[in-house]
């Protein structure tokens, strides 16, 4: 009887471990991170390097999948005031940044500098013009200038800003075509469709049919700042906020770095 009574002691303590057993996968099944989906508006100027972004955080943060929009900085704000549904807001400039603050539609606490840049004059590279400076653009043998949308494109306002400073604005309006973003403005420079144009050096420098012929001193133009935030509509607010920070790791800007831009 006494092992009788063992033995059903033993089955039911058996029992109680498989059954334990049997729960333990649904315990980690609960404990693993949900999905999460993040749209990234980012200026147009940052889309090479947001490309190597996006696979570095991919693999720290698996089960988070990223939505990058490209575009000037000022239509990337219009669109999130008209109620786009974006996580997270990488700006060319602090203008815009603060514009959309200033609306409401940014977590003020979580915007920050990020990044810098510098403006240049390119050139196609089998051009055989002679100029070296931002003020020589008056020179007959630049007949089409090309720069971003100044009321959109921060560095459509730079570029401004810059031959306001040699004051030859006003000398070269006639051949100046403005683009809507900084990547169609060196678009236009690569294929020889304009003899000139003003982008960032980090959009030149990856471009391998343009060639740099001056760089804007810092003294000639606003600073340029690049900010990013986590919208207030955002419905992943924390994941958001996790990718901003990741931004400024030593990771990320590494590779900022390699596509030239300066960090903060």
């Amino acid at each position: 009887m006494k092992l009788f009574k063992k033995g059903i002691v033993l089955i039911a303590l058996l029992s109680m471990v498989f059954a334990l057993a049997g729960c333990q996968p649904a315990a980690k099944e609960e404990a693993k991170s949900e999905p999460v989906a993040l749209t990234i508006s980012a200026a147009a100027s940052l889309k090479d390097a947001m490309a190597e972004i996006q696979t570095l955080y991919l693999k720290e943060a698996p089960d988070t999948t990223l939505t990058l929009n490209f575009g000037s900085s000022g239509s990337l704000a219009q669109q999130i005031q008209q109620g786009a549904e974006v996580d997270v807001f990488m700006s060319a400039s602090s203008k815009e940044m603060n514009n959309v603050k200033d609306a409401g539609f940014m977590n003020d606490n979580t915007v920050k500098n990020i990044l810098g840049n510098e403006i240049v004059l390119v050139v196609p590279k089998d051009s055989t013009t002679t100029i070296a400076d931002f003020a020589q653009v008056v020179d007959p043998a630049i007949t089409k200038l090309a720069l971003g949308e100044p009321s959109s494109v921060p560095a459509g306002q730079y570029a401004v800003d810059v031959f306001t400073y040699y004051n030859v604005m006003d000398q070269i309006s006639d051949k100046v075509i403005y683009g809507k973003d900084v990547k169609e403005v060196l678009t236009w420079v690569e294929t020889g469709n304009v003899d000139a144009g003003v982008v960032y050096s980090t959009d030149a420098k990856i471009s391998k049919t343009v060639k740099i012929v001056a760089t804007a001193p810092p003294e000639s133009h606003k600073a340029i700042v690049y900010p990013a935030g986590v919208v207030k509509a955002s419905t992943n607010a924390d994941a958001a906020s996790a990718f901003v920070d990741f931004l400024s790791t030593a990771a990320a800007k590494e590779i900022f770095v390699k596509y030239g831009f300066t960090t903060l």
